[in-house]
């Protein structure tokens, strides 16, 4: 019988919709819930364990009731028992260190947690290299390379560690300063190593920034100018994260959130630093394209720093309608793009290759790498 724990952190991911930029504070996870913001972790680890019903006379897993992960057992019959009963009312970090330490001594063969990185770290404060853990990714803030890409690609991994007896890797675990984030700075700390299980496709790797090099900088400026020569008059560009990007916005004179997501017509600031709600009530008579650049290293476009764009939003706005624009050496770092919108249906839309706007006019064609129920291995 393969030993698991689950951890699900019910609140994670709330602040991304929200354009919060992380749900660390308190009054964050109250305001995105009255801003009608659903809470997306349980879904996502419910996801993962739907795929891997075929195995309940291989797993026994132990978990938290309720919303840390009970209902895993109540809604889906696996096999197993809680450990580590929640109060009522939200969940704390306190929460997740007080389960993860009573799992120490359960002998398991892997801690699932589905959550951020800050979630990440409550985890590893306590059980540090003893047990190799795997996030299903539900967070906003997800830098660190534990997590699974998707979560049908956690699905494949648990699937694989059963079978497989599959070895382990060291992975950084980084956190952010969510308040530094909001000001439009990133500040990612090294909190320390977990072991993961290796399975290189799956595992979403480390974010990596980009550098600060001349040829690169002189890319980013190509890539603005011909942006801002094919901007058509009254469309709303809707300009996500990252320096890639800002550089539009710099090469226009307009104000850019570094961090967050904007909005441009006719090449003029219209709103700035939007979330998802206002996204969505943008004048459906007016057209709307979004672009957006690449994650260094893990290769997301979207569902990694940039939720505000949700599924939603997409559909709304149309794939036709997505510029892509990264520097040659950003794409020299990846595999191919990834896509975690949190809609599976929706992921698998981009499935092929997409067009990636690399310098003045120059294009290239880059692979989806998707992780959909027909590319995962089956047992």
């Amino acid at each position: 019988m393969f030993k698991l724990g689950l951890i699900v952190n019910p609140i994670a991911g709330l602040g991304g919709a929200a354009g919060f930029k992380g749900t660390d504070n308190p009054f964050i996870i109250t305001e995105a819930l009255k801003m009608g913001v659903s809470p997306q972790a349980s879904l996502r680890a419910k996801e993962v364990f739907k795929k891997l019903t075929g195995l309940k006379d291989r797993l026994y897993i132990y978990t938290a009731s309720g919303s840390m992960g009970g209902f895993i057992l109540d809604e889906l019959e696996f096999k197993g028992e809680v450990i580590y009963h929640i109060k009522e009312g939200l969940t704390t970090a306190q929460d997740t260190k007080n389960c993860a330490r009573l799992m120490l001594d359960k002998n398991l063969d892997l801690l699932v947690f589905c959550g951020g990185d800050g979630t990440a770290v409550d985890i590893i404060d306590v059980v540090d290299m003893r047990i190799p853990i795997l996030g299903i990714p539900a967070g906003v803030k997800m830098h660190s390379g534990v997590f699974a890409a998707t979560p049908s690609a956690a699905a494949a991994i648990i699937r694989e560690a059963v079978f497989l007896n599959l070895p382990y890797t060291e992975m950084e675990v980084m956190d952010i300063d969510e308040d530094a984030f909001r000001s439009g700075v990133l500040s990612a700390k090294l909190k320390g190593y977990a072991k993961v299980p290796y399975q290189p496709f799956y595992i979403q790797g480390s974010k990596t920034a980009s550098p600060n090099l001349i040829d690169d900088r002189m890319d980013k400026e190509a890539i603005a100018k011909y942006i801002a020569d094919i901007m058509e008059d009254g469309v709303y560009y809707i300009l996500g994260p990252g320096t890639t990007v800002a550089a539009i916005a710099d090469f226009l004179g307009v104000e850019k959130t570094l961090l967050g997501v904007d909005v441009i017509v006719n090449k003029r600031l219209f709103k700035k630093d939007v979330n998802e709600s206002q996204l969505l009530s943008l004048e459906s008579s007016k057209p709307a394209k979004i672009i957006v650049t690449v994650i260094g290293n893990q290769g997301f476009i979207f569902g990694r720093g940039n939720q505000q764009i949700s599924s939603k939003v997409i559909r709304r706005v149309g794939i036709e309608n997505i510029i892509i624009i990264a520097t040659p050496y950003k794409l020299s770092t990846l595999k191919g793009l990834r896509v975690d919108t949190g809609d599976p249906e929706l992921d698998s839309q981009f499935k092929g290759f997409l067009k990636v706007i690399t310098g003045y006019g120059e294009k290239e064609l880059v692979k989806v790498l998707t992780t959909s129920e027909n590319d995962l291995t089956t047992f």
